[in-house]
């Protein structure tokens, strides 16, 4: 996660460049973005700027640059479409917000300089996602990433969600109406571009809500330090090799070996209909559906659409082309038939000791985690305390050299997390 080796040791390393994500540069009225309505749908109306192609971009480029910071959201298609690429972009500023179409333009030019700018801070709300498809998609990496999310982890916020954290902290309803919309789709209604609009318009309002009440804990540099991790592992893993995909259906780990390969060759038809469809592979045939297929062998199209689930209206083309794969699995000898697949290969099991020293960095966890009024989890995960357990460190500094141990996490429960592994209740 990010870089490790270059930030062990140094306990309040964050403290230097920006206190705060709002900082010198970013932080404005706190009601910078309360107010405004408006719609979008080719130009500025009400403060919002949709832009759909580079005639547009130029005005958008110069606010940009001169913006103390940018609020940034993405919606993808993934819940409709088989690809789950950028279809739009939204980014507020103090003055207005602009809502760019990416299946348009190519908005990487105009958006790069401002995004990896180091001193000027990018506020979004759950950015994971997004910024792997920033990366991705645009080869943009967002560099000075301040996440209110993250934030209200630190504040033992109860709901983290961006719709309930606007309502308790500012007073603001957001409507959940396009929450699940089809955003490929063309033309965009204006509703539903005022919609995107609304999830960047209060974001500099909530995170100065926010750093407020972190800097008043002393936490501040804690989201600071997690933001900064968060946007250097945001593309960690993407080139790992995609799981075989009988892994993720429920059920299928009991199946024979003929059932596996079928559902297999099942799951790759989806896949292909999907793809030539462009749409969500659910959406052609749930994984139930495959399973219902798979158990009853069908010889014929009649018997493929009297399965549970199974879509009633798949063209012959598409149910035949599923019907000679599962028939071509049925001719395949035993030898040539594929099992479930080897689980990775996993480290021994750990001795009574550590399982001991674990139980008691559990407890000692928990009961920090009741001290700082946060999640357990946000505290420390259950599988980092694995490692810690392991390794069994004795002084500080060996319990910062395991990987994925945070600084914030030194400061905050590092002394108890030693005493626990030392034996101490």
């Amino acid at each position: 996660m990010g870089d490790k080796a270059g930030s062990k040791g140094r306990m309040g390393r964050g403290k230097g460049r920006m206190e705060g994500a709002l900082g010198k540069r970013g932080r404005g009225r706190r009601d910078a973005n309360r107010g405004g309505g408006g719609t979008g749908g080719g130009g500025k109306e009400g403060g919002i700027r949709y832009i759909d192609g580079k005639d547009g971009a130029a005005g958008a480029e110069r606010a940009l640059a001169a913006a103390g910071w940018i609020a940034l959201d993405c919606e993808a298609a993934g819940f409709h479409r088989y690809s789950d690429r950028i279809c739009l972009i939204q980014l507020s500023t103090e003055a207005e917000t602009f809502v760019l179409d990416p299946l348009a333009f190519d908005p990487a030019p105009l958006l790069r300089a401002p995004l990896e700018d180091p001193e000027r801070p990018i506020l979004m709300h759950g950015a994971a996602y997004d910024l792997r498809l920033l990366a991705r998609d645009l080869g943009i990496r967002v560099a000075a990433l301040a996440d209110t999310q993250v934030a209200a982890g630190f504040l033992g916020e109860p709901e983290v969600g961006l719709q309930a954290l606007l309502e308790r902290k500012l007073g603001i309803r957001v409507s959940k109406k396009f929450q699940r919309a089809d955003w490929a789709r063309r033309p965009l209604p204006r509703a539903m571009i005022d919609y995107a609009a609304s999830d960047t318009r209060h974001l500099h309002a909530l995170l100065a809500d926010m750093e407020d009440e972190l800097r008043a804990r002393g936490r501040l540099h804690w989201a600071r330090e997690e933001c900064r991790i968060l946007a250097e592992s945001a593309t960690d893993g993407a080139d790992a090799p995609a799981p075989d995909p009988v892994t993720r259906i429920r059920r299928a780990r009991h199946l024979d070996n003929r059932s596996l390969t079928a559902l297999r060759a099942a799951i790759a038809w989806r896949d292909r209909v999907a793809r030539e469809m462009d749409r969500a592979p659910f959406r052609v045939a749930s994984d139930a559906a495959l399973l219902g297929v798979v158990a009853a062998r069908p010889g014929s199209l009649p018997a493929l659409a009297a399965v549970p689930g199974f879509p009633k209206r798949m063209p012959r083309r598409r149910a035949r082309a599923l019907l000679d794969a599962l028939a071509e699995v049925a001719r395949l000898p035993a030898a040539r038939l594929s099992s479930w697949p080897r689980p990775e290969r996993r480290r021994p099991r750990p001795g009574p000791e550590e399982v001991a020293a674990f139980e008691r960095l559990k407890a000692a966890r928990n009961r920090a985690a009741g001290r700082l009024g946060m999640e357990r989890g946000r505290v420390m995960a259950n599988q980092l305390l694995q490692r810690v357990a392991a390794a069994a460190p004795a002084t500080v500094e060996e319990l910062a050299a395991i990987a994925d141990v945070r600084e914030w996490q030194l400061e905050a429960v590092g002394g108890e997390l030693l005493g626990a592994v030392a034996g101490g209740s």
